[in-house]
């Protein structure tokens, strides 16, 4: 396996780790509560729906997208999730993410460089595998200010 993909590996694990951490010991309360409710713009989402929501854009991003395999993503459906504890939404993080090893493990220098239609443009693969990063990132950081909020809020573990 290349090192580059040790590396990309290896943080899209500890990204996953922390989503797991964030989730540890909250009620499902918390895992469905948002910050601010609402539509369009300022509405928030909640971390179980960010959980989901990340679960789903990996396996769309890594199998759709990298590896050519077509999946049954229902997105809309990652943005209504609710009532799931910690040990549902782990597991689904597991389902989300349990190709990834294998899909990236076997690509090449070259693949890396092969372009992939997403919408209206072409990315190259390696541009798609940082996206994966780069949003899980980001959305960490969502969760992170969620988990705060609530405690902060309702002072619950």
């Amino acid at each position: 396996m290349l090192k580059e993909i040790e590396n990309y590996l290896s943080f899209l694990n500890d990204l996953r780790g922390q989503v797991k951490t964030l989730l540890e010991g909250l009620p499902k309360e918390a895992l469905d509560w948002r910050p601010l409710e609402g539509q369009g713009e300022l509405a928030t989402n909640s971390l179980a729906v960010m959980t989901m929501h990340l679960a789903g854009s990996e396996a769309f991003w890594i199998k759709e997208i990298i590896g050519r395999q077509s999946i049954q993503r229902d997105r809309d459906a990652e943005f209504v999730a609710r009532g799931l504890g910690f040990s549902e939404l782990a597991a689904k993080m597991e389902t989300g993410s349990k190709d990834t090893p294998a899909i990236l493990s076997s690509l090449t220098p070259a693949q890396l460089e092969e372009t992939r239609k997403f919408r209206d443009r072409m990315v190259t693969v390696r541009w798609a595998i940082l996206h994966v990063i780069e949003h899980f990132a980001m959305h960490v950081g969502h969760m992170q200010l969620t988990r705060q909020l609530w405690l902060a809020n309702f002072g619950k573990k």
